[in-house]
């Protein structure tokens, strides 16, 4: 059984509004796969009738669940792996610098899905940083499941196979019956909290680093500018912005500067950009 017009067009005007992410036509099989579940986990006989109820009885806490299931949740940990390469050694030589009178950094994992991304920043800041540093690192998703999961920090063999080296699993995380935890040393400067790029941006102190990677890709150029926009406000005067490989601020809003860093690519407001820095169009 396949979606009408009608039921989809009731589906991708809800994430839409919800959500500001885009389902053009095209994606009735990807919207009613992952519906599926969320059907009969309410005791609906199917995704049509599901929807149809839906249509005819709104029910928030059943929009919620399809929002959480049609936002797109892909990831591992040190996902991409050159972002944290240069980290190690491009960003943080230089916040070094700049932050030695405070000795600490604040970091922003803006689609931190299960908590992947947060914890490969939280890994790399405790290698990379000297004794005496300490970090914050926030992570936030509009996905209240993911949330919940990337609270939990547990991770089943196959996700910690996908980016983890054998010696940081065996130093981050313990076994929590058939799946690994993360430590709670590592854990304490990790939080995690329900958040939509797209409403207005809730009080946040100013973060050194955001990671704003894979989410852009889903928003239209105005809402793109606009999380630009507001991700501009919270981030340091000399922070560093990281996108992800296929995203990019150029044609969208002009405040950032596209700079080398290692081997790819991060964003920084243009006043930030030293002179003489390595610029990429």
């Amino acid at each position: 059984m396949t979606l009408s017009q009608a039921e989809f067009a009731f589906v991708s005007n809800l994430v839409r509004r919800e959500a500001s992410i885009v389902l053009a036509p095209g994606k009735e099989y990807l919207v009613e796969a992952r519906l599926i579940p969320v059907a009969r986990a309410v005791g609906a006989a199917n995704v049509n009738d599901f929807i149809g109820d839906l249509q005819k009885r709104p029910n928030p806490q059943f929009q919620r669940k399809i929002i959480d299931a049609l936002t797109t949740n892909e990831t591992s940990f040190f996902r991409d792996r050159e972002p944290f390469a240069a980290l190690t050694d491009v960003v943080l030589p230089e916040l070094i610098k700049s932050r030695a009178t405070q000795r600490k950094l604040r970091f922003w994992s803006a689609a931190s899905s299960s908590g992947q991304e947060a914890y490969s920043l939280a890994i790399t800041l405790q290698e990379a940083l000297p004794a005496g540093w300490s970090y914050e690192i926030v992570g936030t998703d509009i996905s209240t499941a993911m949330v919940e999961r990337a609270q939990k920090a547990e991770y089943s063999q196959v996700e910690v196979n996908r980016g983890l080296a054998a010696t940081q699993l065996v130093q981050y995380f313990e076994r929590a019956g058939a799946h690994w935890r993360v430590i709670p040393a590592l854990r304490k400067s990790v939080e995690f909290k329900h958040m939509s790029l797209t409403a207005p941006f809730p009080p946040m102190q100013p973060f050194d680093v955001i990671f704003l990677r894979n989410v852009l890709i889903y928003f239209d150029v105005a809402t793109k500018r606009q999380v630009l926009q507001n991700a501009a406000r919270i981030l340091r005067p000399d922070g560093w912005l990281f996108l992800g490989a296929a995203e990019t601020t150029i044609g969208i809003d002009d405040n950032y500067e596209r700079v080398a860093a290692g081997r790819t690519s991060a964003y920084r407001t243009r006043n930030a950009v030293p002179a003489g820095a390595a610029r990429r169009g």
